[in-house]
């Protein structure tokens, strides 16, 4: 039987990084088996829903080059089917009828306290609508009685099933109330349109976080009381936050949103790499791999069960996110292809009217040297815009600590920097090996170290301490630029 697993997430806010590792596993499950991956947006929330929640979802996965298989499904246009299933179940007596007033009864299934859970649960057992007779239950309902449709569980026994991921898992029937299927309304409730949607498309393996444990015995019994395969189930860690409690949109912020990363210049493949290593552990300690390699590699029994830290500091700029995220795109926009890096950057530069397009014609090879001249020491796409402005622009800002550790110590560097633009300018050719050769001589004639004069070049060219070697710089901006600028003074005005 081919495998087939879905992604479900709900349309009410931007697509959780939590959700996003989620369909990763799935997505990587399929492509590992050579099966489906299914899209299924879980819309009945018609409050909280909004399209712009939903293109955002679609948008994310786009992104992180996570492709679906079929056609996308909405929930919400399977509700007819999901009454449809609850009545089924009332005419087979495996459901019944409740006539409790909505103000006493817990249609949502609202989350209570463990004696309230208890004593609820004990109550339903004794509940007098549960056993009433299909006459009167019928007779109640033609007669316009306000009623909901609850599964009628077992008093004794117990559901089990073994999850890939935790093990073999048990709950007695007495700790699971008679749970809700429709509403007085007729709206079906979230275990009942789960299973229903799961059984319709024919999912074999349902991978989603370990908060869904506690639903997975509900929706067993449901599996059960439909006379459906039971499919197999992995639930995967949750993702805390640094002081261990749970990472939520609510309390974090954009941290927590897939399109924050999208924005703030990840590469698609890093992240994609960085989320795979949350709860997951490649063979052999490896940590930068390929989409091809994580198919490759992937596997549900090479999940732990710890839960995983994602690591950042709210008010600290620098380090806004995890370090390992930030790691593995600096890696991989040091290290990728020269190829699939420059549209990424034509895009930061493009957004922040930097792009020239005699980048893409006759200085598409000074770009492209540039580029991997620059990027080595960069974490993201935007520092292409930012660090990297002078390198595009003659706007740029000079960093305070850069000026004052380069440029003010030395009362005399205005003039001597001054002097390097005269010698750079008479160099012929401009290039590496002649830059520095200027830059030494000049520096010895000055009796001066050269270091002064490297230190202080970089600052007046680029704004700040530290970067490339000087003398590629100088190459790569060319001597008009180059001699320009050391003779600007902008520093000291």
């Amino acid at each position: 039987m081919s495998v087939r697993v879905r992604f479900a997430p709900s349309p009410t806010g931007y697509l959780h990084i939590g959700a996003a590792r989620s369909a990763l596993f799935n997505w990587l499950y399929a492509r590992k088996t050579g099966g489906q991956f299914l899209l299924r947006i879980e819309d009945t929330d018609l409050q909280r829903s909004t399209d712009e929640s939903t293109r955002s979802i679609i948008e994310g996965l786009e992104w992180l080059g996570l492709d679906y298989d079929e056609d996308l499904v909405f929930q919400s246009a399977n509700a007819p089917k999901h009454r449809a299933a609850a009545l089924s179940l009332l005419e087979e007596g495996k459901a019944y009828r409740d006539f409790t007033p909505k103000e006493q009864r817990n249609d949502n299934n609202v989350k209570e306290d463990i004696a309230e859970r208890a004593r609820t649960q004990t109550d339903q057992r004794r509940n007098p609508y549960r056993d009433l007779s299909k006459q009167e239950s019928d007779d109640r309902a033609a007669a316009g009685e306000p009623f909901a449709i609850r599964l009628k569980v077992a008093v004794s026994g117990q559901t089990h099933f073994a999850d890939i991921v935790y093990g073999p898992q048990e709950r007695g029937y007495s700790e699971i109330e008679d749970l809700v299927l429709l509403r007085s309304d007729s709206h079906p409730l979230y275990n009942l349109s789960v299973v229903i949607d799961d059984i319709e498309m024919g999912i074999t393996h349902v991978i989603r976080g370990q908060d869904h444990l506690t639903n997975t015995h509900k929706q067993v019994l449901l599996y059960e009381a439909l006379g459906a395969e039971v499919p197999q189930f992995a639930h995967l860690p949750l993702i805390l936050a640094p002081n261990k409690g749970k990472l939520s949109k609510r309390k974090h912020g954009e941290v927590v949103s897939l399109t924050t990363y999208r924005d703030r210049g990840f590469v698609p493949a890093a992240f994609r790499n960085f989320l795979a290593l949350l709860g997951w552990s490649p063979p052999e300690g490896k940590e930068l791999l390929s989409k091809e390699e994580l198919v490759q590699y992937f596997s549900l029994e090479g999940i732990g069960r710890a839960n995983a830290i994602f690591n950042f500091h709210e008010n600290d700029p620098r380090r806004w996110t995890d370090d390992k995220a930030l790691w593995v795109n600096s890696e991989y926009i040091r290290t990728m292809p020269l190829d699939e890096l420059l549209p990424m950057v034509r895009a930061e530069l493009r957004a922040n009217k930097l792009w020239r397009e005699e980048y893409d014609d006759e200085d598409r090879e000074w770009f492209s040297k540039t580029v991997d001249l620059i990027r080595q020491r960069y974490f993201t796409l935007k520092d292409f815009s930012e660090q990297g402005r002078a390198y595009f622009s003659d706007d740029f800002d000079f960093e305070e600590a850069a000026v004052a550790k380069n440029l003010r110590k030395e009362p005399r560097l205005r003039e001597l920097l001054r002097g390097l633009a005269d010698k750079l300018e008479t160099v012929e050719p401009f290039n590496v090996e002649t830059s520095e050769a200027a830059l030494r001589a000049f520096a010895d004639e000055a009796g001066v170290k050269a270091g002064l004069l490297i230190n202080g070049s970089r600052t007046m060219l680029t704004g700040q301490a530290v970067g490339p070697s000087m003398f590629e710089i100088f190459d790569v901006l060319g001597k008009e630029a180059s001699v320009n600028r050391l003779r600007s003074g902008v520093p000291w005005s």
